[in-house]
């Protein structure tokens, strides 16, 4: 415990976010800088607690209080190094993760908690700027090979860990670029895409080889990887979304998240209409400038949406969810040290738009071109029944419909089908132990637990390698004796 009193003499403390009417004209991330004194602070207030429930809040279970402990020192290279055992991607996590680990943080019973994912991006950042991250190629070769698909979180955890275990491995990405979600579904202002190239970097230093367009089960065939490699891991995510099936759905206009979120990220990237457009096989382009717009649901993917709408300048926008307002505070219903149900404001959200809750959409109709025109909705009690407030329907000018509600799911059709894996009854990859139904086919990440975190994905990737190194090394009886010792009880 770097200072007793810590806790009690210093507050929490974040850093400031630029000027809400300044950061919708570019793409930047959001935040300002951070001096590292008030970050050695921030440290400090780690109680390293006898049983640190960080640990467990964290799903790639992070060795929290040992890393403030060595920031409030001033010991930054031993902290990357405490880090990076159990986080290959720490700078990812330290932007995008809603920090579980600060809702189980002890402190946090009855005091704002510790600042861990501050901390956390604070120590991978300057180890990046002291020159401390360098590929670390495996010192002798295993002489198997491993095909990763899907360049997400999953995919590049896993990938790292293989390829460091000293497995030759290849990386099939279906798109024009390296990084998955964290490329073409995370916006700039959230990650900017220099953060991601540069372990892109590293790991091909390291001898990660990456195959873009590679679309396993279209232009790879199954049959291939199967022939070619030893192992295959499946990282392909959950891209199935959640459809709002209500009249007028098929009028023009209405796009999935996934159709929008991607082209402006292309565009970032310096893509020009014709060449991203080509890229994904669509037929226009989708802008919310000068448009009446609507996001259909509340969650992280919906404020992604929302921020990138307001930096394309439209007229309104309107955020609808069909749950109830979360309280301001932790519900009584999630106590410490659960994930607390609470309403939670993006930076996106102090931009601008009108945010709305228990509004349930039924139809949406159009003009006499198949344009989308106006969405009718009624607000709703709450769940599981959302019964039908009276008197309480609307209807509202829209030009731009985009549903971020959620996703189902794998794709099935395609490279599943072709593999023949099971799928469990929520329509995700079956495992036992990481490996499918088919012997030598591994699956991680939202392909196998279905929607989740990076940093689910991150902790999903590093134990699905370690169970795909386990099968190729000759130790696989091992790793899957506690699963068959679980199903006997």
């Amino acid at each position: 415990m770097g200072k007793d009193s810590g806790f009690l003499e210093i507050g929490r403390e974040q850093p400031s976010r630029r000027k809400a009417n300044e950061r919708v004209n570019d793409w930047f991330e959001i935040y300002e800088p951070f001096p590292e004194e008030k970050q050695r602070e921030q440290g400090a207030r780690c109680m390293d607690c006898g049983v640190p429930f960080c640990h467990t809040g964290c799903p790639v279970n992070n060795l929290i209080p040992d890393w403030n402990d060595l920031v409030y020192h001033n010991r930054w290279e031993a902290a990357i190094r405490r880090l990076h055992s159990t986080n290959n991607f720490p700078e990812f996590t330290g932007r995008i993760c809603p920090a579980p680990c600060e809702a189980s943080c002890v402190l946090g019973i009855n005091q704002p908690p510790v600042s861990i994912k501050l901390i956390e991006r604070s120590i991978v950042e300057r180890a990046w700027e002291e020159g401390w991250i360098r590929p670390e190629p495996p010192e002798q070769a295993t002489g198997k090979r491993v095909a990763v698909v899907g360049s997400g979180p999953a995919g590049l955890a896993a990938a790292q860990q293989l390829r460091r275990a000293g497995h030759s491995v290849t990386v099939y990405e279906k798109a024009d670029r390296i990084g998955g979600l964290l490329r073409y579904g995370i916006p700039n202002f959230k990650l900017e895409k220099h953060v991601l190239d540069r372990r892109i970097e590293q790991m091909l230093a390291e001898g990660v080889v990456f195959e873009t367009n590679a679309h396993v089960g279209v232009n790879v065939p199954v049959e291939s990887l199967r022939e070619e490699q030893d192992a295959i891991l499946l990282c392909g995510g959950a891209e199935q979304p959640r459809d709002l099936k209500i009249p007028g759905r098929e009028l023009k206009g209405i796009h999935y998240a996934m159709e929008f979120l991607p082209q402006q990220n292309k565009r970032c990237e310096g893509d020009s209409e014709e060449m991203l457009l080509a890229s994904m096989g669509a037929a226009e382009p989708i802008f919310a400038t000068g448009k009446h717009v609507v996001i259909i649901g509340g969650g992280d993917t919906g404020a992604d949406c929302l921020g990138t709408c307001h930096r394309q300048h439209p007229k309104s926008i309107h955020q609808f969810e069909i749950m109830p307002k979360p309280p301001a505070e932790r519900a009584s219903s999630t106590p410490w040290p659960l994930w607390p149900l609470q309403l939670r404001t993006e930076g996106a959200h102090e931009e601008g738009g009108i945010r709305d809750w228990s509004i349930n959409s039924l139809k949406f109709t159009g003009d006499e071109h198949g344009n989308v025109k106006q969405l009718h909705a009624l607000r709703v009690g709450p769940p599981p029944k959302f019964e039908a407030i009276p008197d309480s329907e609307f209807a509202m000018d829209v030009d731009l419909v985009l549903l971020a509600m959620g996703f189902l799911g794998p794709v099935r059709h395609g490279m599943l089908e072709q593999l023949g894996v099971e799928l469990d009854n929520r329509g995700n990859v079956a495992t036992t132990s990481y490996m499918t139904s088919v012997e030598g086919v591994f699956a991680a990440g939202d392909m196998r637990r279905g929607q989740s975190l990076v940093v689910w994905a991150i902790s999903e990737g590093r134990k699905a390698a370690a169970a795909v190194d386990a099968y190729l090394t000759g130790e696989w009886e091992e790793v899957k004796r506690p699963a068959r010792a679980a199903v006997a009880r």
